[in-house]
């Protein structure tokens, strides 16, 4: 399994790479799999937003699945997309400290990539509970308490 990262964008709180890396790998709870964490401005992050969601506005992060017609030798599962200026944002507006908010949209892109999602409220609620678990085991508090 190894997980690529890429620093698109600079920011006032960026955590290392290996910090993005050691959160990816966690959330895959030992699934087998590569991918790939981008953290992006608010240009590509709208961009990429518009052009697959049909929103034209930046998001905290997105998760394109690697395309299951196409399997991929080295196990692809895809990539996840992190907006820095928006995470940044959101954990001043939610007095969050920036780390824990950028581990969290982290943690929450690699579950959508292993399947999970929040359409309906009891795979949100079972989501949620992934997410709080995982964040705890790297020491981290819940995210959805404030």
């Amino acid at each position: 399994m190894s997980v690529e990262v890429q620093l698109a964008a600079p920011a006032h709180h960026l955590p290392l790479a290996s910090d993005f890396r050691r959160w990816a790998k966690r959330a895959l709870q030992g699934e087998r799999g590569d991918l790939c964490v981008r953290v992006v401005d608010a240009d590509e992050s709208q961009a990429l937003n518009g052009r697959y969601r049909g929103i034209d506005a930046p998001t905290n992060v997105l998760s394109f699945p690697a395309a299951a017609d196409q399997p991929s030798e080295a196990g692809l599962l895809g990539d996840v997309v992190v907006c820095a200026p928006v995470v940044e944002a959101e954990a001043a507006l939610q007095a969050k400290a920036p780390t824990e908010h950028f581990a969290h949209m982290v943690v929450h892109g690699v579950l959508h990539l292993r399947g999970h999602d929040h359409e309906a409220e009891a795979e949100a609620q079972a989501m949620e509970k992934m997410e709080t678990a995982i964040l705890n085991e790297l020491g981290m508090a819940d995210p959805h308490s404030t």
